[in-house]
């Protein structure tokens, strides 16, 4: 069975341990996510599965989308995935919360928040100056290159810009119960993106 999810991330809440420790987790709305293709090493030159998450009126998709998902008998979904490795699935099928179960080692990729646009100190954790009045250096980077030579600053550089709103992956996590009825998957600790974001969950 394969071992990955598309979901939507709705929060954190926490549990209550058999010791009475608390859990903190983040709660799923996991799956279930359909079949649309299956590619094989013959014919695409790796083995593959789309899957495909999230229903979306079809006026939202476009045409040669629309088609693709129709060939595979998919009704209009919003977000595909492709998942490399071989599967036992056939184009149709579903994969739901059912293939994860609590005590599971997952690894989650999301979008993480955006933080617009911000200096070295939160970004890059740079220590800054001295906080005492009079002092002309503060939060600022400090030198970022000599004059002469090289008469640039090289590629790379860790200097202010847009922080967040990136593509993270936490790994490590753990399953800490599921809820089929409900397609929910509690995953302990916190994970990457806001409330409402697709996240992928792989075991």
């Amino acid at each position: 069975m394969m071992k990955t999810l598309l979901g939507t991330k709705l929060g954190m809440t926490q549990l209550f341990s058999e010791d009475g420790s608390v859990v903190r987790c983040t709660v799923v709305q996991a799956g279930p996510c359909l079949v649309t293709q299956k590619k094989t090493v013959e014919a695409d030159g790796y083995a593959a599965t789309q899957i495909a998450f999230g229903d979306v009126k079809p006026k939202r998709l476009n045409k040669p989308l629309l088609g693709h998902l129709k060939k595979a008998g998919v009704p209009p979904k919003r977000h595909l995935v492709e998942v490399r490795g071989e599967s036992d699935l056939s184009v149709g099928d579903s994969v739901t919360v059912e293939s994860f179960s609590p005590g599971d080692k997952v690894k989650v990729s999301g979008i993480s928040k955006g933080k617009g646009f911000q200096g070295v100190v939160k970004r890059h954790g740079f220590g800054g100056g001295p906080g005492y009045h009079g002092a002309h250096f503060h939060r600022a980077p400090g030198s970022i290159g000599a004059s002469a030579d090289p008469s640039r600053v090289f590629p790379g550089s860790r200097l202010p810009g847009q922080m967040g709103n990136e593509r993270v992956t936490q790994t490590g996590l753990t399953v800490v119960a599921t809820d089929p009825d409900k397609n929910l998957v509690l995953i302990k600790g916190a994970i990457p993106g806001s409330k409402g974001s697709l996240v992928v969950i792989r075991g």
